[in-house]
């Protein structure tokens, strides 16, 4: 467990830097939510969205896993162009863990993804948002654990595939249907019901409906219970799969 640890801190700390050293990648990726949160917020202010909170506790949680969702699926390019420059193969003749690999690189992505939501939530806070400080923070916590998970996926996949172009088309033709079915925009409440009730096989449904919840104060509610357990299944689940392609992938 120590050398695990070590292993882990060393590679986070590899990457890390790589990313302190371009503002440009820690502050573009905040770009598209915060466009949606100063054009599309203010068009749901005073409406009837079937939920508890006003516009913002509905819109800000949504916006926050957009933000992981849409960073941690696109993550394994930077793995598919150290592969190009042999970067990987370098990595496998080291005794670091494949473990310590997979965690190092997905822990950088949360931290990023992490102070990405600060800066979403600080601009939110400005046009008015009101939230508990609890429930914000939980909100942070869930954009962690779901940018673990999805990256982890992302550096699998990014492993078995040779291209960005073969890497591109996966990763739109699964986010974008979680995007639409999880609700993160508007209440899943409002749809027909028909597509209301396809959403509840959207795993992302459940972590979007528990920080709605955590915004409202509503800390005892089984929203937020199923979104915990989910999220951690799902990262316990995406982690497994991560560290086995790392092994049988050589990287």
């Amino acid at each position: 467990m120590p050398a695990l640890l070590s292993d882990t801190a060393l590679v986070f700390g590899r990457y890390a830097r790589q990313t302190l050293r371009s503002k440009f990648q820690m502050l573009f990726g905040v770009l598209t939510p915060l466009l949606y949160l100063l054009f599309f917020g203010p068009l749901l202010t005073d409406l009837p969205l079937g939920s508890r909170g006003d516009s913002w506790q509905v819109l800000v949680p949504g916006l926050l896993l957009q933000l992981g969702l849409f960073g941690a699926t696109f993550s394994g390019f930077a793995i598919i162009i150290e592969k190009q420059f042999g970067v990987v193969e370098r990595m496998r003749v080291t005794p670091v863990s494949r473990l310590a690999l997979l965690l190092g690189r997905v822990l950088r992505d949360a931290a990023l993804f992490v102070f990405q939501a600060v800066l979403l939530v600080l601009a939110a806070l400005a046009m008015g948002l009101r939230a508990p400080l609890a429930g914000v923070l939980i909100g942070f916590a869930f954009v962690g654990v779901l940018t673990l998970s999805l990256a982890s996926l992302s550096y699998a996949l990014a492993l078995k595939v040779s291209k960005p172009h073969e890497f591109g088309p996966v990763v739109n033709a699964v986010s974008m249907p979680s995007m639409l079915l999880s609700g993160l925009m508007l209440p899943m409440a409002l749809a027909p019901g028909w597509l209301d009730v396809l959403s509840h096989f959207m795993p992302f449904r459940y972590l979007v409906d528990a920080v709605r919840a955590a915004y409202v104060g509503d800390y005892a509610s089984g929203a937020l219970l199923y979104g915990v357990v989910t999220a951690a299944a799902f990262a316990a689940l995406s982690v497994i799969v991560g560290t086995r392609v790392f092994r049988t992938a050589g990287a």
